[in-house]
């Protein structure tokens, strides 16, 4: 055995030998200890029949898997589902993912929509639950991770979709194959004729603007074309593009998650297309309070900019970028008595504490960019 240059070392080795002697050994000593346990099976044993079973069969996954991220919003759930029902798009399923509410979301949708409920919906409805609230961003990845769809659709649960909204979603992101974000008009619930946002856009000085915010919707905005991205309470997304980055950042807890994404997507060679007909309405700040967005959107708007800016747009316009941020912290002082206020100061000096993680995920991100600084900086404001 030494001689042969295939022969496992170890086996060879003496100590190998003698190990696996001793265990002999004590097996049969067990086996002898043992050996007034062991019966002979008696003339009447009858062995387990064989069973046989259907054969297995190929099932075949929705085109949309529907995720609705939700805390504490029960009152909101009966015109959402109402909406739901009536969509005249049937290839999906939808993922009701609740994070750690305390009100009775959970048990409405179980109660209504579960496998006992006696109402027969036919909504595909799965519910994902977190025992501790873990923020927006967290919820939407694990209903991500367990979605079946080619197509990622997150859809706020403070929405009501109108019924040819997923098939204009669904029939946009065939369109353009070459959009990874397929994105809704967005107006207001309460005010149906007032825009909420018609596509995310990025602007040079870092600030990202809500295209078409407050205006009266008056046809200005009803043909499809480029954006930036789109609002993660009404967005679709390619699910092969969703993986390859890697999803939402965590880091970013809730609020501009939706942009830091689209910004990686526009890096990657991605493009993100604005569906006019599929429109939703939105109540505003319904599930999250003010003083939470003004925190949040002050600490991720910094971190998008460092993570994502490729360094020759970041020198050039560091200026404007510098200035839209000092004219934010001069307003919140201005402002100090309220609680938004000092929230967003709170943020901006959350951002810059944190620059160091979000430099380290840029080493990553800026070497594998596709698109060119030039084209980059066309699709910018």
């Amino acid at each position: 055995k030494a001689g042969n240059p295939k022969a496992n070392p170890v086996v060879a080795d003496e100590t190998y030998d003698s190990l696996n002697e001793e265990n002999r050994v004590v097996m049969r000593h067990e086996i002898a200890l043992n050996i007034d346990n062991f019966r002979a099976s008696t003339d009447s044993f009858d062995a387990r029949s064989a069973r046989t079973f259907p054969p297995l069969r190929a099932e075949q996954p929705p085109f949309i898997s529907l995720i609705v991220p939700n805390y504490n919003g029960e009152a909101l759930l009966p015109a959402l589902f109402s909406a739901l029902e009536k969509q005249t798009f049937g290839d999906f399923e939808l993922i009701f993912v609740d994070d750690a509410s305390s009100d009775g979301s959970v048990a409405w949708v179980e109660e209504r929509y579960g496998d006992q409920s006696a109402e027969g919906s036919g909504l595909d409805v799965r519910v994902l639950l977190n025992r501790q609230n873990q923020g927006f961003v967290a919820a939407c990845n694990m209903a991500a991770d367990a979605a079946r769809g080619n197509v990622l659709v997150l859809l706020n649960s403070d929405t009501e979709p109108e019924p040819e909204w997923l098939a204009e979603l669904a029939r946009a992101i065939c369109e353009n194959p070459q959009a990874a974000i397929v994105t809704s008009k967005i107006l207001l619930f309460n005010q149906r004729a007032k825009l909420h946002t018609t596509g995310d856009m990025m602007g040079l000085d870092g600030i990202p603007r809500n295209r078409g915010v407050w205006e009266e919707d008056r046809g200005q905005y009803d043909q499809q074309t480029a954006v930036f991205g789109g609002n993660g309470g009404g967005t679709a997304y390619r699910k092969d593009v969703w993986q390859m980055l890697g999803g939402f950042d965590s880091d970013f807890w809730m609020y501009l998650e939706d942009v830091d994404f689209a910004f990686r997507a526009q890096l990657a060679g991605w493009e993100a297309i604005f569906a006019p007909k599929a429109r939703l309405y939105h109540h505003l700040s319904a599930t999250s309070g003010d003083t939470l967005a003004s925190y949040y959107v002050g600490r991720n708007t910094i971190w998008t900019v460092a993570k994502n800016m490729p360094r020759g747009l970041l020198v050039r316009n560091l200026p404007a970028i510098v200035r839209a941020q000092l004219r934010i912290t001069v307003d919140a002082l201005r402002n100090w008595r309220g609680e938004a206020a000092r929230a967003r100061l709170r943020g901006q000096l959350a951002g810059i504490a944190g620059l160091a993680r979000q430099l380290q995920k840029r080493q990553v991100i800026q070497p594998r960019r596709i698109l060119e600084d030039s084209e980059l900086r066309r699709r910018l404001v």
